[in-house]
Order: C-alpha cells, then sequence, then structure tokens
C-alpha cells in the first residue's frame, strides 16, 4: 500500500470540503477531520481516483466506506468535544475510526471480520493514532468490560436498537444509528435521557446489514 498524501490529494480533500459545506455540514472540528484524514488510505487501490468524491466505495468482504457527507453528518450528531469515550460499531475501513479518534478521547471499535480490522489497524496505526483500542467480534453485543460509553456510533443498519449497545450507553451519552428494513433506513441520532429514547429522524440512508446476535442473521 502505498502511503504518500501528495498535493494532489491534499486539493482534493479541500475540494471534498467545499462540497460538504455546500451540503450543509458546518461544523468546524467536523470539517477540520475530514480535511486532515487521508481517505485515500482507505479505500482500494483500484478505487483510488475516486477517493474524494462525495460516495460509498467497495472495500470488500460485501462492505463499503461510507459517503463522506454521511460520515460527516454522523459524526456532528454525535457532539463530539474531544472528552467522550466512543463506541464504533463496524471498523470497516478504519476511516470513521479515523475521525472518531480525531474529535473524542477514546474509541473502542468493533468489527466482526478479521480481515477487515487488520488491514484498519495497520493504516491506523501508520496514521500515528493511539487512542483507538480493536476487538474482531458481534458489534451487536457491544463491549460490556468497556462500558459505559458517552457516544455510540452504528455503521450498519439495524432494524431496531440492539440492547446491549442501548444498556452500554451512559445516561445523557448519544448513539447515532441507522434503523430500518434491509434496503433502506433512517439515520437516528438517539438521546438517552432518564433511560428513556428521545430520537431524532436525521434522513434517509442505505447501509449494509448489523449482523449478530441482536441484528440481522445471515
Amino acid at each position: 500500500m502505498d502511503f504518500k498524501d501528495t498535493d494532489l490529494f491534499k486539493q482534493k480533500r479541500e475540494n471534498l470540503i467545499e462540497i460538504l459545506r455546500n451540503e450543509g455540514i458546518r461544523f468546524p472540528d467536523v470539517l477540520n477531520a475530514i480535511s486532515k484524514v487521508p481517505r485515500h488510505l482507505f479505500v482500494p487501490q483500484e478505487y483510488i481516483d475516486l477517493a474524494y468524491a462525495n460516495e460509498a466505495l467497495p472495500i470488500g468482504f460485501g462492505q463499503t466506506i461510507s459517503q463522506p457527507y454521511v460520515v460527516a453528518i454522523m459524526t456532528e450528531a454525535l457532539e463530539l468535544t474531544r472528552k467522550e469515550k466512543v463506541l464504533e460499531i463496524g471498523t470497516g475501513s478504519g476511516y470513521q475510526t479515523a475521525i472518531l479518534a480525531e474529535l473524542s478521547r477514546e474509541v473502542y471499535t468493533i468489527e466482526r471480520i478479521r480481515e477487515l480490522s487488520e488491514r484498519a489497524q495497520k493504516i491506523l496505526k501508520f496514521l500515528g493514532y493511539t487512542n483507538i483500542y480493536f476487538k474482531v467480534g458481534d458489534g451487536t453485543l457491544g463491549w460490556e468490560e468497556k462500558a459505559p460509553f458517552d457516544r455510540i456510533i452504528v455503521t450498519a443498519a439495524s432494524y431496531d436498537v440492539p440492547l446491549p449497545l442501548w444498556e452500554q450507553l451512559e445516561e445523557g451519552g448519544i448513539m447515532v444509528i441507522p434503523i430500518g428494513g434491509r434496503d433502506f433506513q433512517n439515520l437516528y441520532k438517539i438521546i438517552k435521557k432518564n433511560g428513556k429514547m428521545l430520537k431524532e429522524n436525521l434522513g434517509g440512508v442505505r447501509f449494509v446489514q448489523l449482523k449478530g446476535e441482536f441484528g440481522w442473521k445471515d
């Protein structure tokens, strides 16, 4: 893998930032993180020319790297202030993980596909992140021994909020998760207030299915 960050890639990132601003992304910290993280390192070599297009791309194993706009809107919804302990369900390429690491205190990330986790770990280690902790396993079960979490982000589609994740979310915490059917979902920002769910619908999305004990079955 070529880890070079050229002037061309940097210019493409700046162009992407302008696209995201025009799409309504306003939070400066999120835009700064996206301008800093080299997305081209997280996409397969055959898609490197599309690395800074505002679209999802295949990363193998039936998974995708999310559209930058979706990454931005999910990250904005988490309201990160660099103090939070975040649980990410679905490491995938590791790109969203890097954005989270820029904006939070600690990131605990779970991926069920070992090859994807190992690839992401290699890239994130190269980029110098020291606040990310990895686990290979069933993301729908969360990471009980590290709970509770101030924020939880789920980067795969569920038919409902997995109970273990809800239980591991701190009171006053925020979860961002796509909920719906197998082919189309709505993205929800959920705040845990007095043990109850306060839901905000952020709009329609399409994610791969969340697999596991509390998710879709194969």
